[in-house]
């Protein structure tokens, strides 16, 4: 391999026997030391080293082979190859969002998310929630099981399962999506500018309880939730030329 590159698997034993094999038959560095990242595992696991680079404030190029369930941020899995796979790869550049989430007990945090951040109700009645843009409101209260706002990268993910759009990467759009609207009856979602401001305000909160998820970290009993593109910390994702991830999110646009 002509870069560093360092190999992380998850912890599910088809991963753990194929690091093994991979560990035998190919030079390896320390994560440290890593120009690149290959990545055993699911979309889960994927997800996971992607966090902890952003921890790290030390980010490199992931390749992933699929071993998981759904591995729609990852290749498929092949042993044979992967040297010439990696030399091959297409670049693709994943910018994150940032989560800023005030409880109401006034405890703040700061939370990356690569696929979305949602809102969601913690109790069985619904929540009810003021949007702003850019600070200005939009909708003085929605009444909805949730909210949620989605990058390129994760609007096939919770976003179509909540009837969102699919964004092609390189849009330079958002996805804001509500779960399970009541009031306004007709709002369906919006699409907005990369670099819009999105604001959510818990109305209610100490009767009408949310939670705000970032990817898979929650911070429970929120009063707001400020939710903004980090323009200055791009993640990189490696793809096979016939596995590019731009061609996977267009097509899901015809699967029935």
């Amino acid at each position: 391999m002509n870069k560093a590159c360092a190999l992380v698997a998850s912890p599910v034993k088809s991963a753990q026997l194929a690091a093994t094999e991979l560990h035998e038959s190919l030079d390896w560095v320390p994560l440290e030391e890593a120009e690149m990242i290959v990545a055993l595992g699911g979309d889960g696991f994927m997800l996971q080293t992607l966090h902890a680079m952003l921890e790290r404030r030390r980010i490199v190029p992931v390749f992933g082979m699929n071993l998981g369930t759904v591995g729609f941020l990852m290749n498929e899995w092949r042993f044979d190859g992967l040297v010439d796979r990696l030399q091959r790869a297409r670049p693709f550049r994943v910018s994150p969002l940032t989560m800023t989430a005030v409880t109401i007990d006034n405890e703040q945090f700061v939370l990356p998310a690569i696929n979305e951040v949602s809102l969601l109700r913690e109790t069985r009645q619904t929540a009810k929630i003021e949007v702003t843009v850019n600070d200005r409101i939009v909708l003085p209260e929605l009444v909805c099981d949730g909210l949620l706002v989605a990058t390129p990268a994760g609007s096939t993910a919770y976003n179509l399962s909540a009837h969102g759009p699919i964004l092609p990467l390189g849009s330079g759009l958002l996805a804001l999506t509500p779960i399970s609207p009541f009031r306004p009856r007709r709002w369906r979602g919006a699409l907005l500018p990369e670099r819009t401001r999105i604001g959510m305000r818990v109305l209610e909160p100490a009767k009408r309880p949310v939670s705000a998820v970032a990817d898979q970290r929650e911070i429970r009993d929120v009063a707001r939730v400020d939710v903004a593109v980090d323009q200055m910390r791009d993640l990189t994702l490696l793809f096979d030329p016939e596995h590019a991830l731009d061609d996977r999110i267009t097509m899901e646009q015809f699967i029935s």
